[in-house]
């Protein structure tokens, strides 16, 4: 027997979890600019952000 299904395995994982990986940075991006979005419609800004007129 060869080592075929061992090797199959191992870049199957690797493919998963890269995907796994690859999505939840997506979904995790798109929920953190919902959250910036919320803030700055608040009123809250970022500290990096330029006031304007003097605030």
């Amino acid at each position: 027997m060869t080592h075929a299904f061992y090797v199959y395995a191992s870049y199957g994982f690797a493919a998963l979890l890269t995907v796994a990986v690859t999505l939840w940075t997506w979904a995790d991006g798109r929920a953190r600019r919902r959250e910036l979005a919320a803030l700055e419609a608040a009123g809250i800004r970022r500290r990096s952000a330029r006031a304007k007129d003097g605030e």
